[in-house]
């Protein structure tokens, strides 16, 4: 039986010159991560479950940087859509945080990795209705292109294994690696729109 995985951040080459198609196939490679993380166990799990916690962390990171303001400025009473995203968010970052830092065999991992589950879906879900239909019915193909380039600028800092020396330093060590890997997406992010 061959073994389907979930490709990573980017594998597929795609064209992506459309920012909501592209955020709406990270959300659906997200969902095929967490079924690759309950379906496996011991190494697998935690290979699985490092390229789930990169996904996370970049995709949210570049909505953060470019569907929230995109929103706030454009949406009809954008400001709350995007603080009740924001508040969903720092939810799921927490609980990312506190799986980040347990074994992928413990035995409360998987409880915590469904509690997770259901804080992701339910946010992207809001993300879908309330942000992702508002950029497509009001932003041009030139805006779709500019911010699937910066989100594709985000994807890269999601790397298939982190490489020694990454998440290094005191600063980063401080941080933890998730809240490093965010902090470099936000600056390609910025880079790519052209604000850094």
């Amino acid at each position: 039986m061959t073994e389907l995985k979930t490709p990573h951040a980017g594998d597929d080459r795609a064209k992506d010159d459309d920012v909501v198609a592209l955020l709406m196939r990270q959300h659906g490679d997200i969902r095929n991560l967490f079924d690759e993380v309950e379906a496996a166990g011991g190494e697998e799990r935690r290979d699985a479950f490092r390229r789930l916690v990169r996904l996370l962390a970049v995709h949210e990171t570049a909505e953060e940087e470019v569907v929230h303001p995109f929103a706030r400025k454009g949406l009809p009473g954008g400001e709350q859509v995007v603080e009740e995203r924001l508040a969903e968010e720092r939810a799921a970052k927490e609980t990312l945080a506190a799986l980040d830092e347990m074994d992928t065999d413990d035995p409360t991992f998987m409880p915590r990795l469904l509690k997770l589950r259901k804080e992701v879906q339910e946010h992207a879900r809001a993300e879908e209705r309330y942000e992702f239909t508002h950029i497509r019915r009001s932003t041009d193909t030139t805006g779709l292109a500019t911010m699937a380039k910066a989100v594709k600028a985000a994807e890269a800092m999601a790397p298939t294994r982190p490489h020694p020396g990454v998440e290094s330093g005191a600063k980063n060590v401080a941080l933890g690696p998730v809240a490093a890997l965010m902090d470099r997406t936000k600056d390609a992010v910025r880079k790519a729109m052209g604000k850094g």
